[in-house]
Order: C-alpha cells, then structure tokens, then sequence
C-alpha cells in the first residue's frame, strides 16, 4: 500500500512533467492543420481578412490554417462551433462586429461571446461605407437624406446578414436622421454586393474590404464612410459623421480561440501574427482594404472587444432592434 507521503511525492513529481508537456506541446504547435472558421460564406471582408492573414500563418508556421465557411445565424453558428470545439489551438475564429453585436442583439444565444471566447490578436479596424448604385442620384449623404425622406420606406438597404455591422451601421443611420429605408439581409456581402450591381437592392453600409473595388472601379458610388473620419484610402469620400454629428460605427476585425485553449499556445499565435500584420506587404494590403494593422497583445484585443460590445449594445438599445 502507498503511503500518504508517497503519494504526495509522486503528485510532486508529476507537476514538473506536466509543465513541461505543456511547453513541448507549445513549443511543436502547429503539429497539424488548424481550422479558421468564418461565419459567412466566401467573398466577404471577413473571409478576404481570413484567408490573407491564414496564408501567411500557413507559411510561417509550417501547417495550413484551412478557411472553414459556417454562415448562418447572424455569424452565430460559426462562432457557437468555436465555443463548443476542444480547446487545443487546432479551432480559431475570424472574431468580427457581428459576435460584439449579437451580445446584446439575440435573445436565446447559447453561448457568451466575451466570456467563451479568448481573444489571441486584433488584425485592423476599418469603416463601413454607405455605398450606392446607379439607381440613386444622390451625390453626398445631405442629398441622400433628402431623398430617403421624400422616398420613406421606398430605398432597398442591402446587409451581409441580420445583427452584422454592415445591418446595424444603418439602422444607426435610420435611428439619427429620422429615415426609413427597406431592410434586405443576404447570407454574406457577395451576395448582397451582387445584388446590389444588379439593381435589385440601392444601398449598404458595406466593411470597407469587399466594397472598396467596386468604389474604386465605378460600378458603385460611396457617399459617406463610417469612422469619425475620412479614409485615406477614400479621401474625396466625406465621413458620415460630418453631416450626421456622433455618427461612428467602425468594424473591429481578429482571431480568438475556445476559453480555455493553452496560454502558450495563444501568446505564440499572438506574436506570429504580430508579425505578419509588420510585414511591408501585408501592411500595403491591409491599407488597400481599408484600415491599417492593429498590433496588440492578448489583453488588449479583449478589452476591445469588451467596449465594441457596449458599444454595440447602446445601438441595439437605440434602434430597438432583438432577434430569437
């Protein structure tokens, strides 16, 4: 029979063992292929976000970071399959507005995002913008608030899906200017974007990444960004805010992973992707998109994510808006 300080020797023993299996397993992460998992189907900026930065992980890392498309509920399926995934490093989320956004927007979720979620690294924040087609005439957002109030109800307002940014940047805009416009959610910006090119829907506050071409070709025009701020890289395009004083709904964009994956693990993905947000060329095709890279630590990123998402809730709060 073992005796009492037996057993706590070997319990002692094991500790160190245990510790250093935990650095070993950190230390040979990733020893395969992890799945990034996105709420929305392809084309959109949160999938034209994974796949740029998942790339380079692949390549810095030595195993592929595999783009897995969830869409459905709002970006809520996607998430919930991260929550419920083993907590190993080998399932990240693409975190974006909708999780800080749904908080507060759905009443029966089955998860919380901020206490379920670690976030591991912030890739940028960019604007949405207010972007339209042929159809309206408008030139600037005064003339589009004219003609919305001349028009009430009567203006198809395009989204990526129900309780997304791109969805609540324009009840924020409805809610300020005393405006109603028809609100039409797609299951991802491509969709809503094709759409929108072929008349069937006029306006949406699209994120800046999966809109920014078309502005740039002339297939479609941008009246107003987002931010508190012009974009410099849409620096003719006047920002909301400058008709509609208080008017800000920027869109934070990172990676998070299950709570309780390996401190380890996340500090390791945090630095890598740190890095790769410093490169010369991903920084050139972040700007391109429309924002700039964002370098912080683990616990910066969180206390982000915790303001977007009291940020959020007084919009959701504002607009009246809930969802089952």
């Amino acid at each position: 029979m073992i005796s009492r300080r037996t057993a706590l020797g070997l319990i002692a023993s094991a500790v160190p063992s245990i510790a250093a299996v935990r650095s070993a397993s950190a230390a040979d992460y990733p020893a395969r292929p992890v799945r990034f998992v996105v709420g929305y189907p392809p084309g959109g900026a949160t999938d034209i976000l994974a796949r740029l930065i998942g790339q380079r992980l692949s390549e810095t890392l030595g195993q592929q970071f595999v783009v897995e498309n969830k869409p459905g509920a709002g970006n809520n399926i996607g998430t919930e399959s991260v929550v419920n995934a083993a907590a190993d490093g080998y399932t990240v989320l693409l975190v974006n507005p909708a999780n800080y956004i749904n908080a507060s927007l759905y009443t029966n979720l089955k998860f919380n995002f901020v206490r379920d979620i670690a976030p591991v690294a912030s890739f940028n924040r960019v604007p949405n913008v207010m972007t339209v087609n042929s159809d309206i005439k408008a030139k600037d957002v005064a003339e589009f608030i004219a003609y919305l109030k001349e028009n009430p109800g009567k203006v198809n307002m395009a989204s990526s899906g129900n309780g997304t940014s791109v969805h609540l940047s324009g009840e924020m805009f409805m809610a300020m200017t005393g405006t109603k416009m028809q609100h039409v959610p797609y299951r991802g910006a491509a969709p809503a974007i094709t759409d929108m090119l072929g008349g069937q829907v006029q306006v949406i506050f699209d994120n800046m990444p999966s809109i920014i071409q078309h502005i740039r070709s002339g297939s479609l025009r941008a009246l107003g960004v987002t931010t508190q701020e012009r974009s410099p890289q849409l620096p003719d395009v006047q920002a909301i805010g400058e008709t509609v004083p208080g008017y800000e709904a920027s869109a934070l964009f990172g990676i998070g992973a299950p709570k309780t994956t390996p401190k380890e693990i996340i500090e390791k993905l945090n630095k890598q992707v740190n890095a790769i947000l410093a490169e010369p060329d991903i920084k050139k095709r972040l700007a391109d998109l429309g924002g700039e890279p964002l370098i912080q630590s683990p616990e910066q990123f969180g206390a982000q994510v915790a303001a977007e998402t009291e940020k959020w809730k007084k919009v959701v709060d504002f607009a009246g808006l809930k969802l089952d």
